[in-house]
């Protein structure tokens, strides 16, 4: 059961729908200054943050927005969830972002619409899909370290199953906005620097529970 009533439901799908048909997969992107957005929770709070790289791998500023959540959790909707608080973080940056990865799904989401589509096409910035789960398609499972398997849906393909640790489960990639499904695989293999996610996800994790901890201290 929704925790939604039917009304707001389907006009968020519609929003979905109109984002997935605005959603580009040509590559319109550089590796200049390329960031990362993830969010943390506290109650009904959504805590995002974000940071931005240059192409030397370091860090060129960060940001965080805190904000009430809009709605609950319901999946599929992550979008209007998080989203927002995604958003403001981004734009809190001082240095303007060519390529984001985006903890959550891009295209491979049942109406191609997940939250990286979603900030991607709001911000209109090249965006990567990072998530840890398979929301929907079929794959073969990778074994190898480094081996990258396509994820299936609907016949098209949506993104790709990463090897990127020895000993974790791997991580789903999927082109959001402005990158090709082969160019997400290939920057976010360039950006995973021996840990699970790659360096801009694995950052900006840091920042939102950074945030969140300071938070935790002044209740």
């Amino acid at each position: 059961m929704s925790l939604l009533n039917s009304s707001l439901e389907r006009r968020l799908v519609e929003v979905q729908r109109r984002i997935a048909s605005r959603v580009v997969l040509e590559d319109r992107f550089s590796g200049e200054a390329v960031a990362g957005v993830d969010q943390a929770f506290l109650d009904d709070l959504v805590i995002s943050g974000a940071v931005v790289l240059g192409s030397d791998g370091n860090l060129r500023d960060k940001a965080s927005h805190t904000m009430k959540a809009a709605i609950p959790y319901v999946p599929g909707l992550l979008s209007f969830r998080e989203g927002p608080a995604a958003i403001k973080a981004v734009r809190a940056l001082g240095v303007g972002p060519t390529l984001l990865f985006v903890d959550g799904c891009g295209i491979n989401h049942p109406r191609r619409a997940g939250l990286a589509s979603y900030v991607g096409v709001i911000l209109d910035l090249p965006t990567i899909g990072v998530s840890k789960g398979v929301l929907c398609g079929k794959f073969d499972l990778p074994e190898e370290v480094g081996e990258a398997k396509p994820l299936i849906y609907g016949g098209e393909q949506v993104g790709y199953v990463l090897k990127s640790k020895k000993g974790c489960r791997p991580i789903v990639i999927a082109p959001g906005h402005r990158i090709s499904v082969d160019s997400a695989l290939e920057m976010t293999r360039r950006w995973t620097k021996g840990y699970k996610l790659p360096e801009p996800c694995r950052l900006a994790h840091e920042e939102a529970n950074r945030v969140k901890v300071s938070l935790l201290t002044h209740l």
